[in-house]
């Protein structure tokens, strides 16, 4: 019996022995760390997993934003801004901000699977944000099925293509470019180019569609208000038989009979995409007045009508636009514009941004002060306006769907403070325009 427990204090001895050892113990140095413990810490000027690195967000993220964006074939700039986010606050699925998605190409035709990939974000119980740029049809129905689960959720959606009673009650905030302040303002940047026409050119199928009528109604009362000619041109519709080609070559053959006929100091305005090209090509040939496309973007037309490659300047907007700085202020010097940045992508970040600023501070800052300086903040160097949604029927005020713009750049003169300008009431405006007429 004795030996036993003589046996059983030798061992508990021993035990304590061991824990004052392992207590007293130094700290392991890389020299005596296994591999294992070497590769579960980062080493001076490495950004741990989920962080990022070059200045860029430092921990991971206690809540996330989700991102709904076409592809690169449908909608490359509003999923290069994606990226630009995603570089900037990391991904989620290592330790970042943002989750992104895309709604499939042919969204028209798979509505549901639209549906299904917004809705599928809400499963991410640190999800606090959503941000869908373009908002294709089922975003409305998409937006409220996350709201009957999650109503903690922001619901932000850019360049909805859903009617705006429908968009407007599912989404917290709405923002749309603003082609009714656009019809007003076009003209009159043309004037300040040195403008003495506008041609407007498009086709019956795009006049059918209401705002983009309403834009060129306002256009010709602005038109008629500062003292300027304006006249419609009629081109064919890219999506008839005659196809992309066949509209982009009877824009070759015709712009300079049409210079020919209204004088160089005319500006002309495509409200196609597949016109703008050939059109900024003759202008920069003849000498004409081109102010900013249909959606405005650097991108958009200039660099096929230039001939400038610009894969190494890709998602990067200064650069591009240096890049066009460099031919047109030599060749059409002041007479040729667009926008710095695309509004795809200066939208998508802005709105991730926003949501990031909303769920940081606590504020709502679903405003159009609030907005345009997010908006600003995202594009250096160029300003922003954005303005209240007013139904045209009911001339009720959306407060949760704005219209946004951006300042106008002259190649070859710079910004032409557009943002600065006093807007009169356009409604009104048109009113007494079409009584006189």
């Amino acid at each position: 019996m004795m030996k036993r427990v003589l046996a059983m204090l030798i061992a508990l001895i021993m035990m304590f022995s061991l824990v004052a050892c392992n207590k007293n113990d130094a700290p392991a140095t890389d020299a005596n760390k296994t591999e294992g413990e070497k590769t579960t810490e980062a080493t001076d000027g490495e950004a741990k997993d989920g962080e990022a690195k070059d200045g860029e967000a430092t921990e991971a993220s206690d809540f996330h934003i989700g991102v709904v964006t076409g592809t690169v074939s449908q909608s490359e700039d509003e999923q290069r801004g994606c990226e630009a986010m995603i570089k900037k606050y990391g991904d989620a699925k290592e330790g970042g901000l943002i989750v992104h998605k895309n709604y499939p190409d042919n969204f028209s035709a798979e509505q549901e699977t639209t549906i299904q990939q917004i809705v599928s974000l809400a499963d991410d119980p640190k999800l606090k944000v959503i941000v869908v740029n373009q908002g294709v049809p089922g975003t409305a129905a998409a937006f409220k099925q996350v709201k009957e689960r999650r109503p903690d959720i922001y619901c932000f959606v850019s360049n909805s293509q859903e009617d705006p009673n429908l968009i407007e009650s599912a989404a917290d905030l709405v923002i749309d470019p603003d082609n009714v302040t656009r019809g007003y303002l076009i003209p009159l940047a043309a004037q300040k180019m040195g403008a003495k026409k506008f041609v407007h050119v498009s086709f019956p199928r795009h006049m059918s569609i209401e705002l983009l009528s309403l834009r060129k109604d306002i256009m010709e009362a602005t038109c008629d208000k500062i003292g300027m000619e304006f006249a419609m041109e009629t081109a064919p519709d890219p999506t008839s038989d005659i196809g992309i080609p066949g509209a982009q070559n009877f824009i070759l053959e015709q712009m300079p009979a049409w210079v020919q006929k209204y004088g160089k100091d005319t500006a002309f305005f495509a409200t196609n995409d597949a016109h703008t090209e050939p059109m900024l090509l003759k202008i920069s040939e003849l000498g004409a007045l081109f102010v900013e496309q249909d959606l405005p973007s650097p991108i958009l037309g200039y660099p096929g009508a230039l001939g400038l490659d610009l894969k190494d300047a890709a998602g990067d907007f200064p650069k591009i636009v240096e890049k066009e700085e460099e031919v047109l202020s030599k060749k059409n010097p002041g007479r040729m514009g667009t926008w710095t940045y695309s509004y795809g992508f200066s939208t998508t970040q802005a709105l991730i941004e926003l949501g990031k600023r909303m769920v940081e501070s606590g504020k709502d800052m679903m405003n159009t002060d609030d907005v345009a300086a997010v908006l600003s903040d995202m594009t250096p160097g160029a300003a922003w306006k954005a303005t209240v949604y007013k139904d045209r029927t009911s001339m009720e005020e959306r407060k949760n769907h704005l219209l946004v713009l951006q300042d106008t750049y002259v190649f070859g003169k710079g910004f032409l403070k557009m943002t600065d300008e006093e807007v009169p009431d356009i409604y009104k405006m048109l009113e007494d325009y079409q009584s006189k007429k």
